[in-house]
């Protein structure tokens, strides 16, 4: 029985997914959650084997969760749902340690092979992801999208900045200083050309890593 935890800060989405996983033979939802701190929480006490993860989400967000969830067990198997579907976010999860990535405009047998694929150790990836992964190697393209400039803490710092938390807050989430938060925040505004969280969340908003609602 394949144990499955799944995330999505979106209810009807989440549940969604939720309905029919139970709907498969052979896998167990043993949790949801909306958040990517509830997600690490629920993480460490239910022990799934897969963990189905939305990327953009309110607080740390999903490249942040990934990182943490794998570090207090290097063996769960986490894959990225999301509507995100250039080749920034697929890379930087894979980076972080996870083994899939299907996009929610796929179709749920993607999600189901994707499941089946990582519980035996490979990655796996929608095929619209792959052959833009492919490409990027290929060009060597590295201009797509500005955040490209960006490390991964700079990216998970820049997200947590574009939607409107406080340097002690994401301070916290890193445990670092605030003064160290505020030594990304300077990098990230050289790498990108700008000079405010505004202009931060609005370029966020414009390459898609960011929900215009986010934005006050």
């Amino acid at each position: 029985m394949t144990r499955i935890l799944v995330v999505d800060d979106h209810d009807l989405v989440r549940m969604g997914i939720v309905r029919m996983l139970n709907d498969v033979k052979g896998y167990e939802v043993v949790g949801d959650a909306k958040s990517g701190e509830e997600a690490v929480t629920k993480a460490r006490t239910l022990a799934p084997e897969v963990v189905l993860m939305d990327v953009k989400m309110p607080g740390i967000g999903g490249l942040e969760a990934t990182r943490k969830m794998l570090a207090a067990n290097p063996g769960v198997k986490i894959i990225a749902v999301t509507a995100c579907d250039d080749s920034l976010y697929p890379s930087r999860l894979l980076q972080a340690g996870a083994l899939g990535y299907v996009t929610k405009g796929t179709g749920f047998t993607d999600i189901t092979t994707a499941i089946d694929t990582v519980v035996r150790g490979r990655q796996y990836m929608s095929s619209a992801i792959a052959q833009q992964l492919a490409l990027r190697n290929i060009t060597g393209s590295q201009d797509t999208s500005p955040f490209e400039k960006l490390s991964q803490r700079e990216l998970e710092t820049a997200m947590l900045i574009a939607g409107g938390h406080k340097a002690q807050d994401i301070a916290t989430t890193f445990s670092v200083s605030p003064k160290t938060v505020n030594s990304y925040r300077y990098r990230i505004f050289e790498k990108l050309g700008i000079n405010s969280d505004v202009e931060l969340a609005l370029l966020a908003v414009k390459y898609n890593y960011l929900d215009p609602e986010a934005v006050v």
